[in-house]
């Protein structure tokens, strides 16, 4: 009986989906970021059919059967992606009690604000690095239930026992003796077995990636910010239980000594890096790992440690020690050559924000067209997909259109007029 039903179900849907598809559509772009080449390119018409990039023409052409849209005072881009984000929270001098009164219901609506804020400032693709409620998102959105980026969730984080990400850091002896000391289940692991566990249960869940706090964190309620938190060994074992389900791992890390252990359990991407030293970066180099600057989040918290109650006092020292540094790592990194691509850590500071982060680069020296390739072509290298980050025909059609020229003029970044995902247009030049 259920093959008939699946069938008839399959059909109503295929239907739903023709009837439903988007017309064809010829973008006018005044200007081309060509992200391969890093490059700015003369006038084009970029034409897109169902979801997909359809051709690709020099000049302001007319296209017969597609409606056109004119971009000619803008510079179009490909949809940019921002690698850290946290959808369902967002920093306040109310979030370390936050915790004890609300549930995963009240995280899921906020998320779903945050989302479509995120979508509007033209990232079309996100990474959310640790959230529950992220997986849950992620389905909403792809089902058209509500809008938002494309999201590569990683559910939980995995930390150890006090570490980063540990849940119950901050509770007091009562309450962690009645709830009981959490496990790999919900994400703190103690030994090469928990690690393997704890990434199985992330598959479970339904994960896409695993996130993994290497050291300390600037926002934990602890007292180090960037102190070792993972064995080599136990790295190894969550990145070799990783590549089982065709995950990528990305590791959360301030001090050096974290960050080389991570790096030698094969991460694919190291976050922050407040305490990089030339040593982690030439290991970077050979291992071939990503740098993820989040700069954002680094100038955030220093200027909120400025503010009397913003943070807690155990927080407050490491967010002015460790979130001013990270910008000068982010220059230091892109001198020595290693490969950096884009992320924010979005949730710490305020979503939709996001593209201030191409700001915070170029002021690092970083050019303003590697800035755009690392939250384009580059991003799509960490999340290891070929069909996006690109304007060219057969990729998903994910563009974005800027006014003027932002080789020249980064901040135009931040008044994003045009924002299209799988060529469904979510915003227009007003």
């Amino acid at each position: 009986m259920l093959k008939p039903i699946v069938l008839t179900l399959a059909v109503a849907l295929s239907a739903h989906a023709a009837h439903a598809a988007e017309p064809a559509k010829a973008l006018q772009c005044g200007q081309l970021f060509d992200a391969r080449s890093g490059k700015l390119l003369d006038a084009h018409t970029v034409v897109v059919r169902d979801g997909k990039v359809a051709q690709v023409l020099p000049g302001r052409v007319t296209v017969p059967d597609a409606q056109s849209l004119d971009l000619s005072g803008h510079t179009c881009s490909p949809g940019w992606t921002d690698l850290h984000v946290h959808l369902a929270s967002q920093s306040s001098p109310q979030s370390y009690s936050e915790g004890f009164r609300l549930d995963e219901v009240d995280y899921a609506y906020r998320s779903v604000s945050f989302a479509n804020k995120t979508l509007q400032a033209g990232f079309t693709s996100v990474r959310d690095l640790g959230g529950e409620v992220s997986p849950h998102l992620r389905d909403a959105i792809n089902q058209g239930l509500v809008d938002g980026p494309r999201i590569w969730a990683a559910g939980k984080s995995i930390a150890t026992t006090g570490g980063h990400a540990d849940p119950t850091n901050g509770y007091n002896d009562a309450l962690s003796h009645l709830i009981g000391p959490p496990g790999p289940t919900e994400g703190v692991i103690n030994s090469i077995d928990d690690a393997r566990q704890a990434v199985r249960q992330r598959y479970k869940e339904g994960s896409d990636v695993i996130k993994i706090t290497a050291t300390g964190g600037v926002l934990s309620y602890a007292k180090s910010g960037d102190a070792p938190q993972f064995t080599v060994e136990e790295v190894k074992a969550i990145v070799d239980t990783a590549k089982d389900y065709g995950y990528r791992v990305a590791a959360h890390a301030h001090g050096e000594e974290g960050m080389k252990r991570a790096v030698l359990g094969g991460v694919t991407s190291i976050e922050h890096g407040t305490y990089m030293s030339s040593d982690v970066m030439s290991l970077m180099k050979q291992k071939g790992t990503w740098y993820v600057p989040t700069i954002s989040a680094g100038r955030f918290v220093a200027e909120k440690a400025k503010l009397d109650g913003y943070f807690p006092e155990v927080v407050r020292p490491k967010a002015a020690r460790i979130g001013a540094l990270i910008q000068d790592t982010a220059t230091r990194a892109y001198k020595n050559g290693v490969k950096i691509a884009f992320g924010t850590d979005m949730g710490v500071g305020p979503h939709g924000d996001n593209a201030r982060e191409f700001v915070y680069m170029v002021e690092a020296g970083i050019p303003a067209s590697v800035a755009l390739q690392a939250a384009t072509i580059r991003a799509a290298e960490v999340l290891g997909v070929d069909d996006q980050g690109v304007i060219e025909t057969g990729k998903r059609a994910d563009i974005v259109a800027v006014p003027g020229n932002p080789l020249e003029d980064i901040a135009v970044v931040t008044k994003v007029a045009f924002v299209m995902k799988d060529g469904k247009v979510y915003k227009q030049p007003q």
